[in-house]
């Protein structure tokens, strides 16, 4: 049975009286104006093939950096550069893929390549891996407890009364055959739900309408609890409460956060709300806990991620999911990939299972773009990427290599319509975090004729936004 620990968060001190101990990030030259806390990653190099041909990073389907972008742009401020993650840009979106090619594997794989629009002698490479989706009844039951900050810096519509609407949403897309179980944390820590089957929604309704605000913010202590309650599901009585989380340090509990992990109780983080909020910890708590970041903006986007997407996001489908893109430097003299900073893997532990990685649900779709310039003029696909991953309850990971089918296409415009807006996403991400100095006009076109649907069409107005503001603001670069 898969159990998640989910933990809605908007305070400003989540371990006891400590503050948190990441520096906050701003844009250069712009002073700090909130207790908001985001961590730079830096910006993938140029890489020499003939050198090192081969790119690893771990999966991630994490999409928090553009809900938070998307929050930021409309409300009329750009998104801090060290907010922007490229690759949570761009699995945002969704692209066809097409069936698993066997039974051995759980991905299907799309790998193809375009000319560059705006940089010549340059090409564009796409590499995606998709999970098929599975239905509500597909879906093995689930055990979650909710671990929701109270505290006083969480009374705002945008977070608290948001979590509430947002916790009504997901136990109405569960099932009889689920359980729920609410802690909170403030001053203290308190079990407001015992394990409880959705059978009984309505008394699960009426805990969560009882949720309300009061006291600082003492992270480690509810955590304790929430965990106490999770692994009792797993394996009844193996862990009694006789160690409070809070007495212990920033490393100490991302130690026990990858612990309890490995012992089958994931931690994904649902933050909330502006003006402190901690998306570097919270990004930082999920990866440890083999869990998923969400930021959720909106009450849309609330049904988003725990309605229409509620599958992927509870059950695995496969974990310590590793990509390895293995170039060709016969035809490639180099490469960048866009995004990923934060996932990146030495190409010596692709084969070592004791090194974790990303998890990978039902419906998911990983997705990562590099730019590539070729060393001849030959018409060969570029790369074979390898995929390494271990079943949801598995120890021994399993590899499966999937080659290039087709040599890039010689113009953009011959690129496939999910090529060339996956690419524009990364762009215009790559632009906002002070990277790449390409045309938010000449993106927006990309994007716009390549928008067909709700979600791609929004990005258009977000880059309209954008487009406003850098206008206004002399202090971002051009």
């Amino acid at each position: 049975m898969l159990l998640t620990l989910l933990a809605a968060c908007g305070g400003s001190r989540l371990f006891g009286d400590r503050p948190s101990m990441a520096p906050q990030q701003t844009i250069a030259g712009e002073p700090p104006a909130t207790g908001e806390d985001y961590k730079d990653y830096g910006r993938n190099p140029w890489v020499d093939a003939s050198k090192d041909h081969l790119s690893t990073f771990a999966a991630d389907v994490d999409t928090a950096s553009y809900a938070i972008a998307r929050r930021k742009l409309q409300g009329g401020e750009l998104p801090p550069a060290a907010s922007v993650r490229v690759e949570e840009w761009v699995n945002y979106f969704k692209y066809g893929f097409p069936a698993a090619p066997a039974e051995t594997t759980p991905f299907a794989v799309v790998m193809d390549a375009a000319a560059h629009p705006f940089e010549p002698n340059r090409y564009v490479l796409r590499v995606g891996i998709a999970t098929k989706e599975k239905t509500a009844g597909e879906r093995k039951p689930s055990s979650l407890v909710f671990l929701v900050d109270v505290s006083g810096s969480m009374d705002s519509p945008d977070k608290l009364a948001l979590a509430r609407q947002s916790l009504h949403v997901l136990t109405q897309n569960l099932t009889d055959k689920d359980s729920v179980a609410i802690v909170t944390y403030a001053g203290d820590s308190r079990l407001v739900l015992p394990m409880t089957s959705v059978d009984r929604r309505a008394t699960i309704d009426n805990a969560i309408d009882s949720l309300r605000v009061g006291g600082s913010t003492a992270m480690g202590s509810g955590l304790d609890l929430a965990y106490e309650q999770a692994i009792k599901t797993v394996r009844p009585g193996a862990i009694s409460r006789d160690a409070n989380v809070g007495s212990h340090t920033h490393e100490e509990l991302l130690q026990i956060i990858e612990t309890r992990a490995k012992a089958g109780v994931t931690l994904s983080t649902i933050g909330f709300g502006m003006g402190n909020y901690k998306d570097a910890l919270m990004e930082q708590l999920a990866d440890k806990g083999n869990g998923n970041n969400y930021y959720i903006d909106s009450f849309e986007m609330a049904k988003r991620v725990f309605a229409e997407q509620l599958t992927s996001t509870l059950e695995v489908a496969a974990k310590d999911v590793k990509l390895q893109v293995d170039f060709d430097p016969a035809h490639v003299s180099r490469y960048r990939l866009i995004g990923y900073e934060n996932r990146d893997l030495k190409d010596s532990d692709f084969r070592k299972d004791s090194v974790g990685a990303g998890q990978v649900g039902w419906g998911h779709q990983v997705t990562a773009l590099y730019e590539v310039e070729l060393s001849d003029a030959s018409r060969a696909p570029l790369a074979t990427v390898r995929i390494r991953h271990k079943a949801p309850d598995g120890a021994a990971a399993v590899e499966t290599a999937f080659a290039m089918p087709e040599a890039p296409a010689a113009d953009f415009a011959q690129a496939s319509p999910d090529l060339k807006f996956a690419f524009a996403v990364a762009a215009f991400a790559d632009v906002m975090r002070g990277g790449a100095r390409w045309s938010l006009e000449d993106i927006r076109k990309i994007a716009n004729d390549n928008a067909t649907n709700n979600d791609r069409k929004e990005l258009v107005g977000l880059i309209d936004r954008a487009m406003a503001l850098r206008g206004k603001d002399a202090r971002v670069a051009q």
